[in-house]
């Protein structure tokens, strides 16, 4: 845990010890209308970029794949397709209530044979050091009390040779795109989430928590302090998102 006393939640400032409550109550609020709000946040695009981590991220035939804050289980679908029947799947999310969303979508899907689940903070995760080849995370990073600590557990649990993988959203570069994402994220989207799922201020929070993220190079430079080699970015639709990746050496 930081040893800073306050983090921000959003935009407050609040005990470092109460932020884990605080974003399991935004997600449990959100995880039945999750999935309807992505689209209409992004307007669709969030599915792109998913297939995208997914299908440049390396991850292969037998492959073992930790996948955190897995929420709903879009990752873990499209991950499912690329380990196969001898990989396995860990979809791992702190809500409960977003990982039953998640379970049930899945096995909706006929996706089953090779997923397990598990509830695990990301700061402090219940599985061996050096248990998986891959480890993932999308769009749950900036939601993490400790980030620091996230990563130093990320790279805990990956083999040598192993690879982190994180999507997330980022600092966009061109200055007229900031302009109306700015505008859309603080006036859109708390609109959208009372109007479709009569939660206001959990999308508020949502779009404050991603100005609070790490930048590009901020978040390359804390992987590499946790240890990780070969760290490097790639912005998506003008830096609205970025891919990270490092290895474990």
């Amino acid at each position: 845990m930081s040893a800073e006393k306050t983090t921000h939640f959003g935009y407050k400032e609040v005990d470092v010890q109460e932020k884990s409550a605080l974003v399991r109550e935004v997600f449990d609020s959100v995880a039945d209308s999750y999935d309807l709000m992505n689209d209409l946040m992004s307007l669709g695009v969030h599915r792109l970029w998913k297939r995208d981590f997914a299908a440049n991220s390396g991850i292969g035939i037998g492959d073992h794949v930790l996948d955190l804050a897995g929420g709903t289980g879009d990752i873990a679908a499209l991950l499912s397709k690329r380990v196969g029947i001898n990989g396995r799947v860990v979809l791992s999310d702190i809500n409960e209530a977003m990982l039953n969303v998640g379970r049930q979508r899945l096995e909706d899907q006929g996706i089953a044979n090779n997923i397990r689940y598990a509830i695990a903070n990301a700061e402090h995760l219940p599985f061996d050091d050096s248990e998986f080849d891959a480890v993932t995370i999308a769009f749950g990073l900036r939601n993490v009390t400790d980030k620091n600590a996230a990563l130093r557990e990320m790279f805990r649990v990956l083999r040598p040779g192993g690879k982190a993988l994180i999507l997330e959203f980022s600092a966009v570069q061109p200055e007229p795109l900031k302009a109306i994402y700015d505008a859309w994220s603080f006036s859109a989207l708390p609109m959208i989430g009372k109007v479709i799922a009569n939660d206001e201020e959990s999308y508020r929070y949502l779009a404050e928590s991603i100005r609070k993220h790490p930048p590009q190079e901020e978040l390359a430079q804390m992987m590499k302090d946790a240890g990780f080699d070969q760290v490097r970015f790639r912005n998506l639709t003008g830096g609205i998102v970025a891919i990270h990746s490092g290895v474990h050496c």
